[in-house]
């Protein structure tokens, strides 16, 4: 058993600085910290526009703010990026476009300028937008992959059912970063539990989790009737007397819109191993007299 849980220790544990799988991005900057560096990059791009505009004439020097949409959007998010698009035209406007140094515009090609510069800025932002969700959701995809292949491969190792109900509740952390409880229940009597997170099932919820079992469906927390749950609870489907059920301790407030997906699978995994062990032992059992 020691082992097998070193090498999930090693495939499958989450890093301290991971972020939560569902919503994992490639860093994390709050809100107001985006946008502020929003609004430096487009003040670096009024004066690098300024300078280029008092010494050449170019007559697409509006497109130096576009840079600040670009960056913000891949880095900062879409609010960020939206807000750069609005500052770069505010700025070429009040600094670039006569009269200068006001927002008044004298031509209507100015205006037209002025509404393609904020369009493009748009459609840039947009676009940068959806590619940083998809890296993301690629990076997101892989790293779940990785994590219930390690799952699988070491769950199949484990020779007793404490072993698989530890490895099942490690791979669940890994995914979901939340605390986790795995409890396998035989005759109504839990004989086996195993808790990643620190959070440890009060007598209410193991009875919650025998509810979810006997109901044969979900039961959320702080739903009838587990309303002073802290986990929701997931039963696992077996064929034989030994039942197991996932309970996963969301933050209200983080909770992700699908986690039912990723907790089938592993609870697929979880009974397989666990119908597996059951035969290894009935099939090494001495034969009765």
């Amino acid at each position: 058993m020691a082992r097998v849980e070193s090498k999930l220790g090693q495939d499958i544990a989450p890093s301290p600085n991971s972020d939560t799988l569902l919503t994992s991005a490639p860093f994390e900057v709050s809100a107001m910290a985006g946008y502020l560096v929003s609004l430096v990059m487009t003040v670096v791009a009024t004066v690098v526009a300024v300078g280029i505009d008092s010494g050449v004439t170019i007559p697409n020097v509006s497109l130096v703010f576009v840079v600040p949409v670009i960056i913000a959007a891949v880095f900062f998010g879409l609010g960020a990026s939206l807000c750069s698009a609005l500052l770069g035209a505010f700025a070429y406007n009040f600094f670039l476009i006569e009269p200068r140094y006001t927002l008044a515009v004298d031509e209507a090609a100015n205006i037209w300028a002025i509404g393609l510069l904020f369009l493009v800025g748009l459609i840039v932002s947009s676009i940068a937008y959806t590619s940083r969700r998809r890296a993301t959701e690629a990076a997101l995809l892989k790293k779940q992959a990785t994590v219930l292949q390690g799952y699988s491969r070491d769950v199949v190792a484990a020779d007793n059912t404490k072993a698989i109900v530890s490895i099942t509740s490690h791979a669940l952390a890994a995914l979901f970063q939340v605390p986790v409880v795995v409890m396998v229940v035989t005759k109504g009597d839990v004989v086996s539990v195993s808790n990643v997170g620190g959070l440890e099932a009060r007598p209410s919820e193991v009875e919650a989790a025998r509810s979810a079992l006997a109901m044969g469906s979900v039961a959320r927390a702080g739903i009838y009737p587990t309303l002073d749950s802290r986990f929701d609870f997931w039963p696992v489907a077996r064929a034989v007397r030994q039942r197991a059920v996932i309970g996963l301790a969301f933050d209200p407030d983080e909770r992700p819109s699908s986690p039912d997906i990723l907790v089938d699978i592993v609870g697929g995994v979880l009974a397989l191993a666990l119908d597996g062990q059951q035969f290894r032992a009935g099939r090494n059992a001495p034969p009765a007299l």
